[in-house]
Formats: C-alpha cells, sequence, structure tokens
C-alpha cells in the first residue's frame, strides 16, 4: 500500500493545484501503458525501500512534512501535505497561487477595492483573476449600494422618468427632449468603480446648500449607473404628514467607457452640461454650463407660476394673506439668481443612544406663514435640540429653532384646564423661572445639583408625567413607556394644521428662537415641548399663541452617520456660524 501511494504521488503531481488532474486525463492512456506503469512501480519499490533502510524510523520523512514521529505525519496526514514522501492525506496549498481560482475570486472580492489594482501586479494569475466581473461587481455593490445588472439596464424606473430614461437603446426619446444615452451592454463593474463611483465617493451623503437663510436638504446616491443630487422639498403646506418631494439637481453617469460626465438637470428642458468642484473636505461646488436651459419662453412670469404651484401647489391667487404673498415672491426672487451654481456642505444624521428620549432624525414641521420646514432632532445629556436644515428670513437655516430642557418636565393637567391658555402660561412660565434660577445658581455648584426632574422642580405643576416617576428624564422613553394623557389645545392657539394627535406620552420645558426680518433682534422665547409618539412632537410658542406640529422624514439616506459625537456637534456649531 505505500509503495502504490508513492507511485500515485509520483503520477499525480502533489502539489499546486494539480491534484489527480492528470490521472483523469489518461485514465485510457493508463490501460496501453500497463508494461510501463510496472517498471515505474518497480523503481519507485526500490526507492523507498532503499531510502527506509537508511532512515528506518522516517525521521526525514516527518521534517519534511512538518510532524513528529508521533505527530499527524506518523499516522501518514500531514499539515500542509507533502510532495516527495509517502504520507497518506489530500495535498494542501502552500501558497495562494496554490489555491484554486473560484476561490481566489471569493478572496479577492471581500478586499477594499483600493488596494486590488497592487493585487494585481503581484503575477499574470492574479491579473487575469481581478479581471472577473464578480469581484468588481461586489465591490460596487458593498461599497456604494449599487444594485442593478449592467447586462440588465433596459429600463430603471425612477421617480423622474419625464427628465432622463436609462436604457441600452443609445437613442432614446423622452416626452420633452431628445437625449443621447451610451451603450450601457459593452461596460464592465471595473470602468464603473474606477471611472465612476471612487472618483465622486465623497460627494455621497447628506449636504445643506448654501441659498442663504432658506438653505435644504440635499441626498447624494448611486442609482444604476448613476449618481443623482436629489433635492429634499417639505410636503405642501399644511399637510406635514404627507411624504417628501424629490427633485433631481444633477446626476454623474458613465458617457464613455472610461469617462464620466456631470449634467445639471435643472430647469424644464431635460438634462445639460454640468459642472462639480470639490473645494475642500466635505464641501463641494456645482455649476450649469448651459443656464439658458433653465428660461421658459413666458419669460419670469411663466416661470414664477411653475415655481410656486410646484413648491405651494397653488397660485398666487389662492393665497389671500399679503404678508405670505411678499414671502413668497421673496424666496422665488432670491434662491432663482443661483442657476444652480451652489455651494454644499456636508450635514450627519444625529447619533441615537439607548438614553434618548425618542429616536433622534430629521422631521418636517409647520412654521406659519414660512410653511413647512426641515429640522434635525438631537439629543445631548439633559438637553434636546431642534436645529432648521431649511429656514426663512426670520430664523435662517442652521440655527437653533427649539432647546428643550429634559430635567424639567411638566404635568398637564385635566382637559378643561388645557383648553385655558392662562393656565398653561402659568404652568410653563413656572418651570421657566425655575430653570433661570437654576442656570444662575451654576455658578456656585452645591449638593443635588445634577437632581433629577422629582428634585429639581417644585410644586405639584412640575413633576414627571404618569406612570415616570421612577425614570430618569434621559431615558425615560426606553426604559419604562409613560402612560399615555389627554391632550388639546388651548383655546386662542393658531395650528396650521387643525388634525393633530390628542394624547401624548410627556411633556417638557422649553424655548423657542424668535426674531425679526433679517434675523435681527433674536430671542429665546419659553414653550411646550409635547412627546405624541415616536414619530410625532409638538412646540406651542407662549408668545407667538402658536402651535407648530412636527412629522419624520421617513426617507432612507444612506451614507449619512457621523463619525462620532463629537464630530456632530462641531458640525451643529459650524452650522449656525453659516447663517449667523
Amino acid at each position: 500500500m505505500l509503495l502504490r501511494m508513492a507511485v500515485c504521488a509520483r503520477l499525480c503531481g502533489v502539489g499546486q493545484s494539480r491534484r489527480c488532474r492528470r490521472r483523469q486525463r489518461h485514465s485510457q492512456a493508463d490501460q496501453e501503458s500497463d508494461s510501463e506503469m510496472d517498471m515505474d512501480e518497480e523503481k519507485e519499490e526500490e526507492r523507498v525501500v532503499g531510502k527506509m533502510k537508511d532512515d528506518p524510523d522516517g525521521s526525514s520523512c516527518h521534517k519534511t512534512c512538518g510532524a513528529g514521529p508521533s505527530g499527524a505525519g506518523a499516522s501518514g496526514v500531514t499539515e500542509l501535505g507533502c510532495r516527495n514522501s509517502p504520507c497518506a492525506g489530500p495535498p494542501r496549498p502552500q501558497t495562494l497561487l496554490d489555491l484554486p481560482p473560484e476561490l481566489l475570486v471569493e478572496i479577492f472580492a471581500s478586499l477594499p477595492g483600493t488596494a486590488l489594482p497592487n493585487l494585481a501586479l503581484v503575477c499574470k494569475k492574479f491579473r487575469q483573476i481581478l479581471n472577473t466581473e464578480t469581484v468588481w461587481r461586489r465591490r460596487c455593490t458593498e461599497e456604494f449600494g449599487m444594485k442593478d445588472d449592467l447586462r440588465k439596464m433596459e429600463i430603471v424606473g425612477i421617480s423622474s422618468r419625464e427628465l432622463y430614461v436609462k436604457r441600452v437603446n443609445p437613442q432614446v426619446k423622452s416626452g420633452r427632449f431628445m437625449k443621447l444615452l451610451p451603450d450601457y451592454e459593452h461596460m464592465d463593474y471595473r470602468d464603473v468603480y474606477t471611472h465612476l463611483l471612487y472618483p465622486y465617493r465623497h460627494i455621497l451623503g447628506l449636504w445643506q446648500p448654501d441659498i442663504g437663510p432658506y438653505g435644504g436638504l440635499l441626498n447624494v446616491v448611486v442609482d444604476g449607473l448613476f449618481i443623482i443630487g436629489w433635492m429634499y422639498l417639505p410636503p405642501h403646506d399644511p399637510r406635514v404628514e404627507d411624504p417628501m418631494r424629490r427633485r433631481p439637481l444633477f446626476r454623474i453617469h458613465m458617457w464613455e467607457k472610461n469617462k464620466a460626465a456631470v449634467e445639471c438637470m435643472y430647469g424644464h428642458k431635460g438634462a445639460h452640461k454640468g459642472d462639480i468642484q470639490t473645494v475642500k473636505k466635505d464641501e463641494f461646488s456645482t455649476k450649469c454650463n448651459q443656464t439658458d436651459h433653465h428660461r421658459m419662453p413666458g419669460g419670469r412670469q411663466e416661470e414664477f407660476r411653475t415655481w410656486l404651484e410646484e413648491e405651494w401647489g397653488r397660485t398666487l391667487e389662492d393665497i389671500f394673506h399679503e404678508h405670505m404673498q411678499e414671502l413668497i415672491l421673496m424666496k422665488f426672487i432670491y434662491t432663482s439668481q443661483y442657476d444652480n451654481c451652489l455651494t454644499y456642505r456636508r450635514i450627519y444624521m444625529p447619533p441615537c443612544l439607548p438614553s434618548d428620549l425618542m429616536q433622534p432624525g430629521l422631521f418636517k414641521g409647520t412654521y406659519g406663514s414660512h410653511g413647512l420646514e426641515i429640522i434635525m432632532l438631537s439629543f445631548h445629556g439633559s438637553k434636546a435640540k431642534a436645529t432648521k436644515l431649511t429656514g426663512d428670513p426670520n430664523v435662517p437655516a442652521g440655527q437653533l429653532t427649539l432647546e428643550i430642557d429634559l430635567n424639567h418636565p411638566v404635568r398637564l393637567p385635566d382637559l378643561e384646564q388645557q383648553r385655558n391658555m392662562e393656565e398653561l402660561s402659568r404652568l410653563v412660565l413656572g418651570v421657566h423661572e425655575e430653570a433661570q434660577r437654576g442656570l444662575q445658581g451654576q455658578d456656585t455648584p452645591s449638593e443635588g445639583a445634577e437632581a433629577g426632574p422629582a428634585q429639581g422642580a417644585e410644586g405639584s405643576d412640575v413633576a414627571p408625567p404618569a406612570g415616570a416617576e421612577d425614570v430618569e428624564p434621559r431615558a425615560g422613553a426606553c426604559s419604562a413607556p409613560p402612560e399615555l394623557q389627554p391632550f388639546v389645545l388651548p383655546l386662542g392657539v393658531m395650528a396650521r394644521n387643525e388634525v393633530y394627535p390628542r394624547t401624548c406620552k410627556m411633556c417638557f420645558y422649553g424655548t423657542g428662537l424668535i426674531a425679526g426680518h433679517g434675523f435681527t433682534s433674536p430671542e429665546r422665547t419659553p414653550g411646550l415641548f409635547v412627546v405624541f409618539d415616536d414619530d410625532h412632537f409638538g412646540f406651542i410658542w407662549l408668545e407667538l399663541k402658536s402651535f407648530s406640529l412636527y412629522s419624520r422624514l421617513t426617507d432612507q439616506l444612506s451614507h449619512a452617520q457621523a463619525p462620532s459625537m463629537d464630530h456632530f456637534e462641531a458640525m451643529l456649531r459650524n452650522m449656525q456660524s453659516w447663517t449667523s
């Protein structure tokens, strides 16, 4: 048996990846050459027997196989495999080159795309394997979320089909324009990764455009063979529960096999030439090279009517409030002058901690005559902050619109007293005075300075909500959900949306930022922060006698997580400086 194993090892060429393929290829030839095999077997027998006489304990084989006399080598099974020994067991690879190609494809596909070009320089075999579409397709999918198949790009449905269509047919006629598109069938994933996804990876994620006090929210994503910059717009006032609206501002795609093209999507005449410049880290600019595509045949009046219908969902004749008409006209004049030549700064989604009162994130809320605006809710220890992503001439984007003190909850009275504005003002102003005394006493800290809501508030009007007496304010929503309590707006409080929740979880004292036109004389005024559920909250502005209702933005936003809480807080400080 030992002699036959040695002959098999010699015939099969044990080592690398050939294994016993030589025996399989010459199975028929073996039947015709029995005499030659017998001679080889006799010679091999003489060689092995002679070797065994010189080394009766088999130590040389053990040394070669890397096993001792009593180890795996003694039983004929080695750890790495031995090419020139009579040891039993399948041969095992000693280097990456010995692995089969299909296994190398799996290994290389799990490496970062940036490491693959250097890996291709190692040898010809690696270079051939790295030309496999499977490797680069997985990198495009795992690193950038690309899901479409390049070989099945006949139709990729998106919400803006009238603006552009993606098909294999190089000439596609849409409802408004004729556009020449590349032949995607002859592209491969390596070209897409190398010339599209990787060079423009830094612009993926959430951004805030520099449009004066109005701001905005831009989400740059990978959509098939395109990188698209979507501008997110709030629903039409006052429908806060409606989903967000999206408008494409620019796109980047593979125009040739090794070249990506940037196109402006602003206006109503289809895609046209544009440009993107990366100014510095976490900032980039867009430029339209054909601004005449933004103009309409009817001039500025037609452009205004079209913009008003898209922005507000109504005509100017439907808006009877004169002050509101002035605000709308002012926004159109201010925003249209940019012609999609904008600078964007990166923003992050707020980090979520187990101690947060509710899930942080983006919300759309009502702001009186200014319509719906987008805010970002985040938690910072005993404080909750709402920062504007879109703004108005009074309080611009980037400013802290709400600041909530989670150490000062407010217990609501019964429904009859809730309808009394004076009673609500008395409750909130009482907590406001308590909070101001606490701020003045921070210069002389004493024991109990970090007291929870039960120690930090006096009287029966300021206490934890029902069902949450034993819960710290920072973790009240996570440890034990409080009981729902009835809620109604006081008489005389203005609400853009008359449909609002009639039960709430808890209420807290907070302040809201108000200012004159042009952000003049800004001041923080006390109010009541009301948590309805995990996706809705409200704020009663006492001085303005108005109510703002906020609803969560549920869109999936990728590449938007903050690296750390420090990065997020630094971003908030920078946002305030942009529009101060």
